[in-house]
């Protein structure tokens, strides 16, 4: 099973591939199982994470913990078919991504009651993600100062290199759809929201005079956001067995000897996330919801960026959960969710550029005083914007603050970082998602637009893609 054919064509030269294989399908049968027997889709979910941990951490032993388990053939093969199932199960639902912005923010804007204010909400958005994630780089600075990061460090440079850095002007710029067609094919997400809102309003303005000419585009428009809702909804109908592909890939594709050296990192991090989603939960609470229904209601979101690592393919499902769990209007959902998809991200934007820069710092002896704090949060909560929500998006981040912090020149220093991204990635996404959320939910309390009977499960949001 060497030749070209098995090797570089099927990637099945190890028996070891075939058993592995075999166990997924046969835990995808598990799971239709529990579909059948009507297994609430939270408790798959749980039930998939459990599943794909475990089954991540069963080929790492039987490749014997390796250093470069990639470069094992039966685990890269593996990585590869998995992949299949996994990283294919995000595509569908990032197809699903700019479509469903595009006609959302037109129909929400076409459908907005006399009196209610599209700047207003932007507004509200901007500010609690703003607000959010320079929490979140406090909370950063002070897990990243506790646990002393960098201090004594015995990582040396490697071969990381500091990503290009654009300057606040060209981000800004660049987030303007000079070319909307360009825009949804490279999935500029603010850019489709701003050209839609221009359609929207427009379509709005020519209602009070041309409404019989304008009536069929706004028909084209319900029909086809009715059409791609249904499709959303059967996407989302395959995530559980999505998410044991999705962390079996990524924790057998990570070695555990290559998280040991930088094992105080990963602690403080994933403290820090810790922390912030608990401010979240109060934030909730001071709004005067039930944080732990809020979670609940929530959940399937949560799981699926953990696994998935993409807040910008988690959105079809961030979307629907505030709209048919929480009860929140679908306008303002689908506007917060894709705003707070590119900016704002309270663990890539906040947490982590601001536990990096302190553990840099620590690393080439530069003074952490007030004045390096303030310009940390400050560069930390501009920088927020315009990062998009997919995977890899954190080390811009970095890039971006360690360049207006002065660091830049330091940046192989983190190499070791990098190297354990993906493992890091999931906690930050996970609270990305749930920034996003909060946001949500905030911001369309102040508007009033909270179902409570729906967020407490008291009736059923109607099914508008049946």
């Amino acid at each position: 099973m060497q030749s070209s054919f098995f090797k570089d064509f099927l990637y099945l030269t190890d028996v070891k591939t075939l058993i592995f294989i075999a166990i997924l399908l046969g835990l995808f049968f598990v799971m239709k199982q529990l579909e059948k027997k009507k297994v609430k889709f939270s408790t798959r979910m749980l039930s998939a994470t459990g599943i794909g941990l475990v089954l991540g951490l069963l080929i790492q032993f039987v490749g014997g913990f390796p250093d470069a388990p990639l470069e094992v053939p039966f685990i890269a093969e593996i990585n590869k078919w998995y992949g299949l199932f996994a990283n294919g199960f995000m595509d569908l639902l990032k197809m699903l991504v700019v479509p469903l912005i595009f006609v959302s923010i037109i129909r929400v804007i076409i459908n907005m009651k006399q009196g209610e204010n599209l700047g207003k909400l932007t507004a509200r958005t901007l500010g609690t993600l703003i607000g959010t994630t320079a929490i979140a780089a406090i909370i950063g600075l002070i897990v990243g100062n506790a646990f002393q990061l960098g201090v004594g460090s015995n990582l040396i440079a490697g071969d990381a290199s500091i990503r290009e850095v654009s300057s606040l002007v060209d981000t800004l710029r660049g987030l303007i759809p000079s070319n909307p067609v360009e825009a949804m094919a490279s999935g500029n997400v603010v850019a489709v929201v701003i050209f839609a809102a221009f359609l929207g309003l427009a379509t709005k303005r020519q209602t009070k005079k041309y409404y019989d000419i304008v009536k069929p585009f706004i028909d084209l428009v319900e029909a086809f956001y009715k059409i791609i809702l249904s499709v959303a909804m059967t996407i989302i109908k395959w995530m559980p067995y999505a998410v044991i592909a999705l962390l079996a890939n990524t924790i057998a594709g990570r070695g555990v000897a290559a998280l040991a050296e930088v094992i105080d990192f990963i602690i403080a991090l994933y403290l820090a996330v810790a922390v912030m989603f608990g401010v979240h939960l109060i934030l909730i609470a001071v709004n005067g919801l039930n944080p732990f229904r809020y979670v609940k209601n929530v959940l399937d979101a949560l799981v699926l960026a953990f696994t998935s690592r993409s807040s910008l393919g988690t959105l079809p499902v961030s979307i629907e959960k505030l709209t048919e769990n929480v009860g929140l209007d679908n306008g303002i959902a689908t506007f917060v969710g894709s705003l707070g998809s590119n900016a704002g991200m309270n663990g890539c934007a906040g947490i982590y550029p601001a536990m990096v820069a302190i553990m840099v710092a620590n690393m080439t002896g530069t003074p952490i005083d007030m004045t390096f704090i303030i310009m940390l949060v400050i560069m930390i909560a501009l920088a927020s914007f315009g990062i998009a929500g997919l995977p890899g998006s954190a080390t811009m981040a970095i890039s971006v603050v360690l360049s207006g912090m002065g660091l830049g020149e330091y940046f192989p220093l983190v190499a070791g970082i990098i190297a354990i991204d993906p493992i890091l990635d999931m906690g930050r996404t996970m609270l990305n998602v749930n920034g996003t959320l909060v946001t949500a939910v905030l911001v369309g309390k102040s508007f009033n637009q909270i179902d409570s009977d729906i967020f407490y499960g008291r009736k059923q949001a109607p099914t508008e893609q049946e």
